[in-house]
């Protein structure tokens, strides 16, 4: 795992993401619909991708996915396996009278290759002829490019934190891909990169994963995804109003945050306490190894009847309780991992 985390903040390495929900949603009423279940905004135009969560009524989030429009009457809806069966069901049952919208779920038939680190670009350009330059490919947009023989639908987009692309390949091309990948990135320190790598990876970011570190009870103000909200965005979006009462009400009181263990001897594996000063404020809701930051590294919902702010979370003797006892832990709203996002941008 230590070297595969190596391998992707240090060089490339590809992550099969096969198993994330890829459902295509079209029609003349597909923007209109899910703008409406989208709290962000998902009409930015052809070519660009839009991180977002899906609310219920009273603002919980039911689904966290991201929405890349394709074609002005095209978009892919991607989301985790957890939540691959809701998706559909949604997008039907926010579809009002007279709205014709089709969801295909192309989940199957499409192999997702997440290629990922500082040597991506060079790996990738290896193997096509388009320009994957910051100017002509950036952060969050989308292009049918071809990698190889292969003609492939690459994202700019990363749930590790580096500069890196998602590849979505058709099935029957995906081995040609995956080893002309192989053979191109040897000499760059390429490797394929596991699941349990990626955790420690992507807590170091301080990303969410639907189902582990939030879910429906938590509003995107508690679960820290205020800045994937579109409050003024014509038309609203399903739970806008108790969103925008929860944003009155001041800092929530219950909110996830990243936590970091200084003690690189210290595994924690969630659901362990966390303490202020002694005193129960919150739980561990997914934790892993950070190799980056240098040791275990953890989401945690954590409460405070003021609120929780960054100035509370600086303010007290915080600790972790685990079967070596009660242990030192940092605690903090941006992530412990490049918060400016320098590695991501590659400016």
């Amino acid at each position: 795992m230590g070297r595969e985390h190596a391998t992707v903040r240090e060089a490339a390495g590809v992550l099969d993401m096969s198993l994330m929900a890829k459902l295509i949603v079209a029609g003349p009423d597909a923007a209109v619909v899910l703008s409406r279940l989208s709290a962000n905004d998902v009409t930015l135009g052809t070519g660009r991708l839009v991180y977002t969560q899906w609310l219920n009524p009273a603002g919980g989030i039911v689904a966290d996915v991201t929405v890349t429009c394709l074609e002005p009457v095209k978009f892919l809806v991607v989301a985790s396996d957890i939540i691959h069966r809701r998706i559909e069901p949604l997008i039907r049952r926010a579809t009002g009278p007279g709205e014709v919208v089709t969801v295909t779920d192309v989940t199957s038939g499409t192999t997702l290759l997440s290629v990922q680190g500082p040597a991506s670009r060079e790996l990738i350009g290896r193997l096509t002829d388009a320009d994957l330059t910051n100017e002509a490919f950036p952060y969050l947009s989308a292009r049918h490019i071809h990698v190889g023989y292969a003609p492939v639908l690459a994202i700019r987009v990363t749930y590790v934190g580096e500069l890196g692309w998602e590849l979505h390949v058709p099935a029957e091309y995906a081995l040609g891909v995956h080893d002309d990948l192989m053979a191109a990135g040897g000499d760059l320190g390429f490797r394929p990169i596991g699941l349990s790598a990626m955790s420690g990876l992507r807590l170091e970011k301080g990303y969410r994963d639907m189902g582990v570190d939030i879910d429906n009870t938590d509003n995107p103000l508690e679960a820290g995804l205020g800045f994937a909200v579109a409050w003024d965005k014509p038309g609203g979006f399903i739970g806008r109003d108790a969103l925008l009462a929860a944003r009155a009400a001041g800092p929530p009181r219950h909110r996830v945050v990243g936590l970091v263990v200084d003690d690189p001897g210290i595994d924690l594996f969630g659901n362990e306490p966390v303490l202020l000063d002694g005193q129960w404020v919150g739980y561990i809701r997914a934790a892993a190894y950070g190799y980056t930051v240098g040791g275990a590294v953890a989401l945690a919902q954590v409460a405070c009847a003021d609120g929780v702010t960054g100035q509370w979370l600086k303010s007290g003797d915080f600790r972790v309780q685990t079967p070596a006892g009660p242990v030192p832990a940092r605690l903090q709203i941006a992530p412990f991992y490049d918060p400016q996002r320098l590695r991501i941008l590659d400016r």
